[in-house]
């Protein structure tokens, strides 16, 4: 069944997005930065109110509950940020900073309060004799691991993981994903991964949204996107992942300019100024949403070559007439 359903619809950020989060799954939201990804997450968890729409959770539209109401819902629903310092207040030990949402939303307090914040921090990977300890005293993965274990001590079921390994050295990157990984098994836990690194969320995602300029131009189990991308922005971003493989080894596809303004976002396709296969219909005409095997992509160009092949034939042709256009080497 549905876990989430979202629909939002404004231009300054996000616009006409509809999607579902499966119960116990991730859903892997990718995008350069000033796509709007962030916005959604917050606008999930109403940190941002959204101008229309609807966030459905557990049976209620969340844009439409009051604040004692939503109040209530506050300990099911949590964000990780990027900057694990800047989320944590140093003037706070970290068993304060892990405790204090238990000290709003539970009974506990003392003896108890302290035992299930070092059972947290336990349950992380951070010694519990350090619950005196002030944040500057840890590394960034260290500091990563605190914040996860304040949103998790609540027992949340949803959580909006927004770029969470990205300020974070490349060397512990994976033992703070593999952490997710085995919180999410244990916990049965419900994420919302948003990253600008392909390669990461194919790791950690069950399905894979991808955002252009506040629009998914591209939807599917990531499974079946990694195999056979159709949309030429999300050839784009598998194209700067550097691969061991030979097989998925691709020319580096430069894309012309930056992100537009969404403010200002251009007519038909919104990818269509930065992008290599672009058509006149591409110019004017917003594009289809096709939709094969629960694989979603909005592109005119992938949209007539599916009119005549499987998805995976498909791809193959739009990564060779890009190839064609022009690439440079990888």
């Amino acid at each position: 069944g549905a876990f989430i359903r979202k629909e939002v619809n404004r231009v300054k950020a996000v616009d006409g997005l509809n999607f579902d989060i499966i119960k116990g799954e991730t859903l892997g939201l990718v995008g350069e930065s000033g796509c709007g990804k962030s916005t959604t997450g917050r606008a999930i968890i109403q940190l941002y109110q959204p101008t229309a729409g609807s966030v459905k959770f557990k049976g209620n539209d969340l844009t439409k509950l009051d604040k004692r109401t939503m109040h209530g819902f506050r300990k099911d629903l949590q964000m990780i940020f990027q900057d694990p310092y800047a989320s944590l207040n140093p003037r706070m030990t970290v068993g304060d900073i892990i405790g204090e949402p238990l000290r709003v939303h539970s009974p506990l307090s003392g003896n108890d309060l302290m035992k299930k914040t070092q059972e947290l921090m336990d349950i992380v990977g951070l010694d519990p004799r350090f619950v005196r300890r002030y944040p500057h005293e840890f590394s960034g993965g260290q500091r990563q691991r605190i914040a996860i274990a304040r949103a998790l001590v609540l027992e949340p079921d949803f959580l909006v993981l927004d770029e969470p390994i990205s300020a974070l050295d490349v060397s512990i990157q994976a033992q703070v994903v593999n952490l997710l990984v085995e919180l999410r098994r244990e916990l049965g836990l419900t994420y919302l991964f948003i990253s600008h690194d392909l390669s990461i969320v194919e790791y950690i995602s069950d399905e894979v949204a991808v955002m252009y300029l506040g629009q998914i131009v591209e939807h599917a189990p990531a499974v079946a996107l990694y195999a056979a991308p159709l949309h030429p922005y999300t050839h784009a971003l598998f194209s700067a992942i550097p691969s061991v493989e030979p097989a998925r080894r691709r020319g580096r596809i430069l894309l012309p300019g930056d992100v537009p303004s969404p403010a200002n976002p251009p007519r038909g396709c919104r990818f269509h100024p930065r992008c290599p296969l672009a058509e006149t219909v591409c110019r004017t005409e917003d594009p289809p949403a096709i939709e094969i095997d629960g694989h979603r992509v909005s592109c005119h160009v992938a949209a007539r070559a599916l009119a005549s092949c499987d998805p995976a034939t498909a791809s193959k042709q739009i990564a060779v007439a890009l190839a064609a256009v022009g690439s440079a080497p990888g």
